[in-house]
Formats: C-alpha cells, sequence, structure tokens
C-alpha cells in the first residue's frame, strides 16, 4: 500500500502541474517531457491497490490513469488554412549533438533534399563540413545564416531560397534568424534552440523559450517557421505558450505529435518529441518523418509544408 500510495503521488504531482498549466520546479519539467510513459507507474500502482483492496487507490488510480489519457491527446489546433497554395517546400530541422552527427547529416540532406535545413550545435567544423558540401553560389544551399560557436553554441540555417538577414533570438547557445524569399513571398525563419531544463538551470530555459514566444507573438501577417530543438514537449507550459501566439506544431498537423525524436537511443519506443517544426496559419502541412542519424542523441524532424495566401 506503502509504496502504491508513493508511486500515485509522484504520478499525481506531475499530472497536477500539467492540469495547472505550470512547469513547476525540478523534478516537473524533466518528467513533463515523458507525461505519456507515467501510465507505467500508474498502472502498478493501480494493480497494487487492486491486490490489496484498497478502495482509496483505486479510486485515486483511477482518477490518475483518466487524467493521463486526457493530458496525452495531442495538443494543439489541426485546422488547416484555406487561401490559395502558393509555394510547397520541404523543411528538415536536426540537433547533431556538438557536430558529431553531421558526417551523417549529408547524405541525409542529399536524399532528403530539403529546402530550408535548421541545424542545432553545429560548431566550427560541422558549418565548415556543410559549407565544403552545400555552400557556394552554385552549391544546393547557396545562402545561409549562422552563429559560430564551439560546442552546443554554433548553429545554421542554410536555404535554397535567398535569405536576408535578420536579428536571431538572444539565447545562451545560437539561434540565427533571417528573412527567406519564397518565390516572391517573406517568410521569417528562426532557429530555437534553448537551454535544457538541467536541475539548476529551468529559470534560464523558462527564460529563453520566453524569448522565442515574444518572436513568435511579434511576427504579425508575416508568414513564419519556427524550428529546432526546443527542449520542450507539448507537455510543457512554456512551449505551449509559444502555439498560444498563433503557431501551430507541423507534426501536429501531419498527426505526427507524439512521435518521440529524442533520446535517439530509444526512440520511438521511449522518448520524447522536442524537436519541432512551428509554422504560422498561413502553413498546411502534408506529411512529417523522422531520420534516425548515427552518433547523435537526436533524430530529424522532415516535415513538407505548403505556403498558402491568408485571407
Amino acid at each position: 500500500m506503502w509504496c502504491a500510495g508513493v508511486l500515485l503521488a509522484g504520478v499525481s504531482v506531475v499530472v497536477g502541474c500539467r492540469a495547472a498549466d505550470t512547469d513547476a520546479l525540478t523534478p516537473v519539467p524533466q518528467l513533463l517531457a515523458f507525461l505519456p510513459w507515467l501510465l507505467a507507474p500508474a498502472v502498478l500502482a493501480l494493480l497494487l491497490a487492486l491486490l490489496l483492496r484498497w478502495r482509496t487507490g483505486l479510486v485515486w488510480g483511477l482518477l490518475v490513469l483518466a487524467a493521463l489519457a486526457w493530458f496525452t491527446e495531442p495538443y494543439g489546433r489541426a485546422g488547416e488554412p484555406t487561401g490559395t497554395a502558393l509555394a510547397g517546400f520541404r523543411v528538415l530541422t536536426s540537433n547533431v549533438q556538438f557536430g558529431r552527427g553531421t558526417a551523417s547529416l549529408v547524405p541525409a540532406l542529399r536524399r532528403e533534399r530539403p529546402d530550408v535545413v535548421f541545424v542545432e550545435e553545429c560548431e566550427s567544423r560541422c558549418s565548415a563540413l556543410l559549407e565544403r558540401a552545400f555552400g557556394g553560389t552554385n552549391g544546393t544551399y547557396p545562402y545561409r545564416r549562422a552563429v559560430d560557436g564551439a560546442g552546443s553554441d554554433g548553429s545554421v540555417i542554410l536555404s535554397r531560397f535567398p535569405l536576408t538577414a535578420a536579428p536571431g533570438v538572444p539565447g545562451t547557445m545560437g539561434m540565427p534568424g533571417a528573412v527567406a524569399d519564397v518565390h516572391g513571398h517573406p517568410v521569417r525563419l528562426q532557429l530555437a534552440h534553448p537551454m535544457p531544463p538541467l536541475p539548476g538551470q529551468v529559470s534560464v530555459w523558462r527564460r529563453e523559450l520566453g524569448e522565442l514566444r515574444a518572436y513568435a507573438a511579434a511576427g504579425g501577417d508575416t508568414p513564419t517557421i519556427l524550428a529546432g530543438d526546443f527542449n520542450a514537449s507539448q507537455d510543457h507550459a512554456a512551449f505551449r505558450r509559444i502555439l498560444g501566439t498563433g503557431l501551430h506544431d507541423g507534426a501536429r498537423l501531419a498527426d505526427d505529435a507524439r512521435t518521440p525524436s529524442w533520446p535517439a537511443r530509444t526512440a520511438p519506443l521511449i522518448g520524447a518529441q522536442i524537436d519541432h517544426v512551428l509554422v504560422s496559419r498561413d502553413f498546411s502541412a502534408r506529411s512529417a518523418h523522422f531520420l534516425a542519424l548515427a552518433d547523435t542523441d537526436h533524430r530529424a524532424l522532415v516535415l513538407d509544408v505548403t505556403l498558402h495566401r491568408r485571407r
């Protein structure tokens, strides 16, 4: 009975924070990323209560399971724009873990042929390799915006479309921004890579997600793509506030809202979707799929989108 009570109490705290729309303090933000997998300890507690004929535990366990089932439903709107289709293109985002996965990313880019690429943790060697493979005026991606840095600090946006410089979102790690000319239509591009919610750094994580929210809210009527490693899932309140500005999660639009992208070693069986492509309501999403790359702890996300004329 004691074990069942402890399990139910722990899960109840996390579910309660989800219901209260707060990320609270460590270890809640870390556990929220794996909210659907809290079904396992909840079911175990319910079985113990059943064996012990502990009525309070049975009722408690059923309520917890019902709440988990409710919140496991993908969050956010999935409506499609109704305006005329203007351009279709492919977006890819990949965290290459300190540049280690770059050698696997290069053939993936050649195979998947995305039009816009967001690469997180792309340090100097990663940036140089991508430039040699795809850069130059006659290269696959003649346009780029980058924040140079060592380790996890560097990031780069590659594009087939012409890019105009734009201020990036300030953060501990590099988050470059740009405006793309997609067949004559301006599209705001912003790479996302806030700090992870490590113990002792939750306030930094929350603040940097707030900066990304401010960027999303400032878009006005300009089509926007905000993509990268958010270090947050749909079960984090700070991430849902970004969606609250009017952006849609592309994987949600493509019916892949719960497919894990991290950690790659256990995904897709166990993990969290913390890599996202968020799009403004000008976009529809035709399909999404995740790529397993060697030497990185993230799976890349590929999303096919269509830009529509806003009514």
